[in-house]
């Protein structure tokens, strides 16, 4: 499948993103940031637009994006007040609160994706592979010498493709009682040179 890779998420893609992000992550989220619809407008809201790298397929169609993080913020984090202004006072703030417990560190000495995701319907064509592709390359321009991303355990798949990418598995992080919720028991860093 033919994709172009853009840097930025244009305003018009925004629901998409937001959709896509979902679909790759709702799974694990939807007990914390459910009702999907009201995860939409949250994802849609919080975005930083200037922290992607979106695929468009040959029609200029959204199939895929990676978000990274920088210190000057995530792709997809937002802020209680984000919180607040989707869910309401009290539903924001014990949403804020657990997704905090889960919320890894801006890594100053590598280049932080913030989540991948590419459309169920066209997955296993490369898009995955050329998004990582064009994070490594972004984490050179920036003058990083590696690439960290953190996988849930369960996602095998996930972690089969960043291995053959070259990522290596370099720690585990138990998430203890916090699995009930989110339906995983660990996330596994890994890491792949770039220089």
């Amino acid at each position: 499948m033919n994709v172009s890779l853009q840097y930025g998420l244009s305003a018009a893609d925004r629901r998409r993103a937001a959709e896509l992000y979902w679909q790759a992550f709702g799974g694990k989220l939807s007990r914390v940031m459910g009702p999907e619809p009201l995860a939409l407008v949250f994802l849609e809201r919080v975005m930083r637009a200037d922290h992607a790298i979106a695929a468009l397929d040959e029609h200029g169609r959204l199939v895929g994006l990676a978000g990274f993080k920088t210190p000057s913020g995530g792709f997809a984090g937002g802020t209680s007040a984000d919180m607040r202004a989707v869910y309401g006072r009290w539903g924001g703030l014990w949403r804020a609160a657990l997704l905090r417990l889960l919320q890894g560190d801006v890594d100053n000495e590598r280049f932080l994706l913030d989540g991948i995701c590419v459309a169920r319907e066209v997955r296993s064509h490369g898009i995955g592979t050329a998004l990582l592709a064009e994070i490594c390359a972004e984490a050179i321009r920036r003058g990083y010498s590696a690439v960290r991303l953190d996988v849930v355990d369960s996602n095998w798949r996930a972690r089969a493709l960043y291995e053959r990418l070259g990522f290596v598995a370099t720690q585990s992080h138990a998430i203890g009682a916090l699995s009930l919720i989110f339906g995983f028991k660990a996330a596994i860093t890994m890491v792949r040179q770039v220089r």
